[in-house]
């Protein structure tokens, strides 16, 4: 909403106006592409008047009768490119925005430069956008893309960073939740763990909040946000947590849909990028390999699909694709017999974009073909990118990974000794290996003895592992206090189905042979039981010492002893240090 609010000149969209938008450029730096690309197709933009979308720092024609709305972040060197536009009279006029809060400094130097350039009355608006956050999913948002690592779990935790690094980070980190609750329009209550990072940000972020509502006649937290009709009733509770509460998910494999895309393919902003293997002919002998075609495949909310299994454990998955494709199947004679009334045979895609327009005066028949297609399109893309994940499934063992490894966080026997899985060449890669290894270390209540140790560190070694991790995270367990014991997963083992059933039929697209069928027991991970206990105001060892912060009380009296007892209805979690899908779907399922 915040988005098209800019686009349409920092005004609300007005749902029913007939006629032309009015046309415009988009000018984005990377920070700007990366927050708009996940929210809003080229089409939509297009319906939202926008002709042209470009990079800031790209070679760009001078467009003298258009409006361009700029929404960069306010760096230096954006700073002075958008100088030089306004000295080169690119465009007919421009709207700033600034994802982050401009700096009174850097705005000086844009006045300068406008007025340097005569251009003064064609600098129309500038905005502080406060939309420093990526929107993945209608309930889900990262901080950046761009310069992730900025902000990583290995930044955070190196033991060589200094107080001013340190500080960088924070901030960085507290200037996108900011920016979060001022487009939410709402003034959280925070509560964090003590002693770590997620503290620093908790400070920080109360300070700034307060700093804000303090200074009443530019705050942002009044009048006519967006959000502000939504949570007026009541105050979200923000759940900061440290990532080292629990390490051992992160590195879990893990048996969902969404979140083995994100494991084992190429997954960033929600766009799934994919080598395609063309054929298996050998080429001649001295010709170059063939080239294996990319293709990125965008999931989105759109895509009822996606929205429906990216929760499912994967078999379910791929027997729901194939029940899809029997589905359309049956459906595509249909579709033969309609294009063949309509005289377009082939798959002349663009003709019939051109008859969908005008559907409404062909038979109702013939409205469904752009459904059918649609429908077509979401089953190959499904069917790919499954397809590719199964190939990991199968040539790493991923699912005896999930099972092994759902057996040692749920402290339940083994079947198998860990020795032999590391030492089984057929089973993953040296980075699963490891993740394995690293996940039985940090569960185990007691580590294991020196002798123990060397023989698993030969075993890893000689699967070609890197040890780098290990000496860290041996560092780490002597110095983090864990979430409560590892009885924090519960023992729900994930409990084999026997095979599986119709998608072992020879008609399959998906050749699942030794794969187990193994189904999710619903078991909340420590973050979820932290967030359970904070918004039920249970009391509990984990979390009775969170730190309790309330931007808006008067004196920043720290207890944590919250105020109000009644239960939160609207919570956000944020981990510092970075969550992942799998803890997103064990809080899905938990609000389920």
């Amino acid at each position: 909403v915040a988005l098209k609010r800019m686009l349409n000149f920092n005004v609300p969209p007005v749902k029913n106006s007939t006629g032309e938008p009015v046309w415009k450029v988009l000018i984005y730096d990377r920070f700007g592409q990366d927050i708009i690309s996940p929210l809003l197709s080229v089409k939509e933009l297009r319906d939202m008047g926008i002709t042209l979308h470009l990079l800031l720092h790209s070679d760009r024609d001078a467009i003298p009768d258009v409006p361009a709305v700029y929404f960069v972040m306010p760096t230096e060197e954006n700073i002075d490119r958008m100088c030089q536009d306004l000295r080169n009279q690119l465009y007919e006029s421009y709207y700033l925005n600034f994802i982050s809060a401009i700096s009174r400094s850097k705005l000086e130097d844009i006045a300068n430069a406008a007025i340097g350039a005569n251009a003064v009355t064609q600098v129309a608006k500038v905005f502080d956008q406060y939309l420093n956050f990526i929107t993945l999913e209608d309930d889900m948002f990262v901080l950046c893309n761009q310069n992730k690592e900025l902000v990583s779990y290995r930044a955070i935790n190196r033991p060589d960073i200094t107080d001013t690094e340190m500080e960088t980070i924070m901030d960085t980190i507290v200037d996108s939740l900011f920016c979060f609750f001022v487009t939410l329009g709402a003034i959280p209550i925070i509560r964090c763990s003590r002693g770590t990072a997620a503290e620093m940000v908790a400070v920080k972020l109360d300070k700034k909040l307060r700093e804000n509502l303090r200074d009443a006649r530019n705050s942002l937290f009044t009048g006519d946000t967006l959000g502000a009709s939504q949570f007026s009733f009541q105050r979200p509770l923000l759940v900061l947590v440290d990532r080292n509460i629990d390490l051992a998910t992160p590195l879990h494999h893990t048996w969902t849909y969404q979140a083995l895309v994100h494991d084992v393919l190429d997954f960033h902003l929600n766009r799934v990028n994919l080598e395609e293997s063309t054929g298996t002919e050998s080429s001649p002998a001295g010709a170059r390999p063939k080239k294996k075609n990319k293709k990125s495949y965008d999931l989105t909310a759109s895509d009822k699909f996606w929205q429906k299994h990216k929760g499912s454990p994967f078999p379910e998955v791929a027997e729901s694709v194939q029940q899809e494709l029997e589905s359309y199947r049956a459906q595509e004679d249909e579709v033969k017999r309609l294009k063949s009334i309509m005289g377009i045979e082939g798959e002349d895609e663009g003709a019939i974009s051109m008859l969908s327009d005008n559907t409404a005066k062909l038979t109702s028949a013939v409205s469904s073909l752009p459904e059918l297609l649609e429908k077509k399109r979401l089953i190959d893309l499904h069917t790919n990118v499954a397809t590719a994940v199964l190939e990991h499934i199968k040539s790493r063992k991923l699912d005896v990974y999930f099972e092994y490894e759902e057996k040692i966080m749920s402290k339940s026997t083994l079947d198998k000794s860990l020795l032999d899985m590391i030492s089984d060449p057929d089973a993953g890669t040296p980075e699963d290996k490891m993740r394995l290894f690293l996940i039985y270390y940090i569960s185990s209540a007691q580590a294991p003895s020196e002798i123990d140790l060397e023989q698993y560190k030969k075993a890893l070694m000689d699967a070609g592992c890197n040890l780098a991790p290990l000496s860290y995270i041996k560092q780490w367990k002597a110095f983090t206090k864990m979430a409560s014991a590892p009885t924090s997963y519960g023992n729900a083992t994930p409990k084999p189905l026997g095979l599986f059933s119709r998608v072992m039929n020879t008609g399959s697209q998906f050749v699942m042979e030794g794969v187990k069928n193994l189904v999710l027991k619903q078991q909340n991970l420590p973050v979820t039981r932290i967030l359970d206990n904070l918004m039920e105001m249970k009391s509990n060892p984990e979390t009775d010492d969170y730190r309790y912060f309330d931007p808006k009380m008067l004196r920043g009296s720290d207890s944590s002893v919250p105020r109000n007892k009644n239960p939160f209805q609207e919570a956000i979690v944020f981990v510092v240090g970075g969550g992942n899908y799998i803890e997103y779907q064990n809080l899905i399922d938990y609000i389920k």
